[in-house]
């Protein structure tokens, strides 16, 4: 096992339709999350942290500012021949982009072929979590299966929104079906009210991956889907095994968050996972040094808070608040903050999100928002107050009610 050569593979194409207007302009993996950092950074991290170095990172859609981003931040000494490479779709099979996330990595197949490993690691781009892939990838060979696929436990309830992963009966570590968003799935034995839903993370001998992707991209009536096709062909061939999310024990991980994992791919779900940062005792900690999640921040001074007699005193509680902010004379509560943010005196940010170069002008209210990157909220302007009034105005407003300025919105005064 120690001798086994690793390569990963980030699948980082994903349009994100549901996260518009936040993918207006990017692809959702560049969305930012955390205030210093971005969705492809957990990935990045978990990988690195488990002394995985040798990483491809496919894109695709609107990927400019995550090529940029990881270029510029993310570097590995090329003297033992480490990288993290952003490659882009590249017709190498014909004059047409990626048809999914198999395709994609069938069309990257040169890339394989270039690195020669024994196994292949492959993981979305979009989720926030920590693992160690050492482990999964121990359990994998240990396991004699070509494929495993990581699995978290998830509220039988919510099985519609996930596929899930049902175990033969002689082997609880071998896949006899996956059913995709299934109605009345049966419960695990040892939890009834729980399922093992796909977390997007694979582990595949490499030569069975190839064999499986050429396949695929044989098959016209494929979606060519890593979920949807590739891991239910290795489960029709009894050849998928599963690891338990459960049993990933990552150094520096507490009781309430050494489970954690959010899939945020709708707007309500980003929100969401924001605000679980932001609390005194956070169900996920960003404060683990002993498995950081790294960025590249760029070159922004200290926090500031000024102003500070009655009425006008910068302030701000149970919130993140990010290198290179000001908060002059106003309030900010439960919200998170990414670099370069000012808000001026007396205005109120509660229970929202504000991205790079945001500006809250003075009397302004800004509450269940997130606010893109480039936006000047004019003095006493509103936002998250009046669904209604949002709508009009251009935004988007969620079915939670979580009001969303795009990128760059200018809004009048």
């Amino acid at each position: 096992m120690a001798s086994s050569r690793v390569m990963a593979i980030v699948l980082a194409g994903g349009e994100g339709k549901r996260l518009m207007p936040l993918t207006a302009d990017r692809a959702k993996p560049a969305v930012p999350f955390g205030g210093a950092y971005r969705l492809v950074d957990f990935a990045l991290s978990n990988l690195v942290n488990s002394r995985y170095l040798r990483i491809v990172v496919l894109t695709q859609y609107k990927s400019h500012s995550l090529d940029r981003h990881i270029s510029s931040g993310w570097r590995m000494s090329t003297m033992l021949g480490n990288y993290i490479a952003p490659v882009p779709a590249q017709q190498r099979v014909g004059k047409r982009w990626y048809l999914g996330s198999a395709d994609a990595i069938y069309q990257s197949l040169n890339l394989v072929r270039d690195e020669r490993p024994d196994v292949i690691v492959v993981v979305g781009a979009d989720h926030v979590y920590r693992m160690d892939f050492g482990q999964m990838v121990r359990s994998h060979l240990e396991s004699g299966a070509p494929c495993t696929v990581a699995a978290i436990r998830q509220p039988i309830a919510l099985a519609d929104q996930f596929g899930v992963i049902q175990t033969a009966d002689d082997d609880p570590r071998r896949i006899a079906r996956f059913l995709e968003k299934p109605r009345n799935p049966k419960g695990l034995d040892d939890a009834p009210d729980q399922v093992l839903a796909s977390m997007g993370n694979y582990v595949f001998d490499a030569k069975a991956l190839v064999e499986a992707v050429t396949r695929d991209a044989e098959n016209d009536a494929s979606k060519h889907d890593m979920g949807g096709d590739i891991v239910p062909d290795f489960v029709a061939r009894g050849e998928a095994g599963v690891y338990d999310f459960i049993d990933n024990d990552v150094p520096g991980s507490e009781p309430r968050d050494r489970d954690y994992w959010r899939d945020v791919g709708t707007l309500d779900a980003y929100f969401e996972a924001q605000i679980d940062l932001v609390s005194v005792h956070p169900v996920f900690n960003l404060y683990n040094y002993e498995w950081p999640i790294y960025t590249n921040l760029g070159p922004w001074p200290p926090a500031k808070f000024v102003h500070g007699w009655h009425g006008r005193i910068g302030h701000s509680v149970n919130s993140i608040v990010s290198p290179g902010c000001v908060v002059s004379g106003a309030l900010v509560e439960n919200s998170v903050l990414s670099p370069n943010v000012l808000v001026h005196s007396w205005a109120t940010v509660s229970d929202s999100v504000l991205m790079d170069n945001v500006r809250i002008g003075r009397h302004a209210v800004v509450r269940r928002a997130i606010v893109d990157k480039n936006v000047e909220v004019p003095e006493g302007a509103r936002i998250g107050m009046d669904p209604e009034e949002d709508r009009a105005r251009g935004f988007t407003v969620t079915d939670s009610g979580i009001t969303v300025v795009g990128k760059d919105h200018v809004i009048a005064g």
